[in-house]
């Protein structure tokens, strides 16, 4: 049996063997049959139909089965012009699930011998096809973290090299608002080697994440995607005035200590769900933070970390040999999230970036049910997923990154096979 997700949740696909969606014999003659003989096919058809049900459940029935994904190696297709992509920072969807993705245009000099830079932001149809491209670098932010595309069908970008998040047409051509000083900083210099203030009204300092609330048009903004960035999630209205802020919620304990992982206050990612909460990426923290709309902490959702080599991965000057007093890792699990396209958001996805995978867990217990991915640098591995997206069919696309020497510098593409 075959399942397929629609937007209730998952559906047996159709039989396409005769007998099941053709008639019994042909029409005329069942017509034409004394009473009995129907009452006959008529009972045939009830038994038939009784048996479905119970070997083909129905789609409400099936909705509690766990996706099973696998990467499609096809996806997206060849780019044109000799286009190479550098570092892809963010990836996100529109209504039409056309997808697009950030370039940080980051080769190498060996690389350009034969390449070209692929263009900033580029968008393709749900197939792979590139149907469109842009980005000025004069206008853009000079950090290129993440995209999201809002129920207007806006394009956002938010620039974790400085201090602003711009708002686009769908096509790119018009930059419809802007957040922030393009080269200014919430900081203590204004620049991002000074000092965190975590306090301004009219600016960020590596903000990583955007939402917008479909009810009024809020933009949720996580702004400090680094340590020693700000630590806060930000919200402004429609057109860019500021109505309140939060911090990530920290345990009795975890404010004694006043160190550690946990500690650092790392908001990666920002959504909202369909049941009105929003959902922070507590990066370092390895936990997904839930808050309402106004801030007030509803509960965590920990994300867990594994420890799968003796040996560090190699993240350049990031790089510390073990022991004590050195971090034991350099990201933390919760990098970015997503939910399933059903109306109750049945199961949410957190792109892992310490363990290189996705989890999948039920959206209501917290639960994790499976996941999938592992380092590598083949098709359905990943070298630091950083963002991630779904689309109305469930798909869901990773960007990666890279940092250092490592690879990366794609997009990637997971569509349901099964269910567990």
């Amino acid at each position: 049996m075959q399942l397929a997700y629609t937007a209730q949740g998952f559906a047996t696909a159709p039989r396409e063997s005769r007998g099941l969606n053709e008639p019994l014999g042909d029409a005329g003659m069942i017509n034409n049959r004394n009473p009995w003989c129907l009452a006959v096919a008529g009972t045939g058809v009830a038994i038939l139909a009784i048996g479905l049900l119970i070997f083909h459940p129905r789609p409400a029935e099936a909705q509690g089965s766990t996706p099973k994904y696998e990467v499609d190696p096809f996806w997206p297709r060849p780019l044109p012009n000799q286009w190479v992509t550098g570092s892809v920072g963010g990836v996100c969807t529109d209504a039409q699930d056309h997808v697009f993705i950030v370039n940080r245009r980051n080769l190498t000099d060996n690389e350009l011998d034969a390449a070209y830079q692929a263009p900033w932001v580029i968008e393709f149809d749900p197939e792979g096809d590139v149907v469109n491209s842009w980005g000025d670098a004069n206008v853009l932010g000079s950090g290129r973290h993440a995209c999201y595309v809002d129920y207007e069908n806006n394009v956002w970008l938010p620039s974790n090299q400085d201090g602003i998040v711009q708002k686009y047409s769908h096509d790119g051509s018009k930059l419809l608002l802007q957040i922030g000083t393009r080269g200014i900083v919430d900081s203590s210099d204004s620049t991002v080697a000074g000092r965190a203030l975590n306090s301004s009204h009219t600016g960020f300092y590596r903000p990583g994440g955007i939402a917008v609330d479909r009810g009024g048009g809020d933009v949720y903004v996580s702004d400090g995607e680094e340590p020693g960035s700000n630590h806060r999630v930000a919200v402004f209205d429609r057109n860019g005035r500021f109505l309140r802020q939060w911090v990530l919620h920290r345990t009795k304990a975890e404010m004694e200590a006043g160190e550690g992982d946990e500690f650092m206050q790392v908001p990666h990612c920002v959504a909202i769900g369909n049941d009105g909460l929003v959902y922070v990426c507590d990066r370092r923290g390895d936990r997904v933070q839930v808050f309402d709309k106004m801030g007030t902490f509803q509960k965590d959702i920990l994300i867990p970390y594994e420890t799968q080599s003796s040996h560090r991965a190699n993240y350049g000057e990031r790089t510390q040999p073990p022991g004590p007093g050195y971090l034991p890792r350099a990201w933390g699990t919760a990098g970015w999230v997503g939910f399933s396209p059903d109306q109750a958001q049945r199961f949410m996805f957190v792109l892992n970036e310490e363990n290189e995978q996705v989890d999948i867990f039920d959206h209501t217990t917290g639960k994790i049910l499976s996941s999938f991915g592992r380092p590598g640098h083949q098709a359905g591995e990943f070298s630091h997923g950083h963002t991630m997206a779904v689309d109305s069919k469930g798909n869901i696309f990773v960007a990666e990154v890279g940092v250092g020497n490592e690879a990366g510098h794609r997009v990637q593409k997971f569509r349901i096979v099964a269910s567990r």
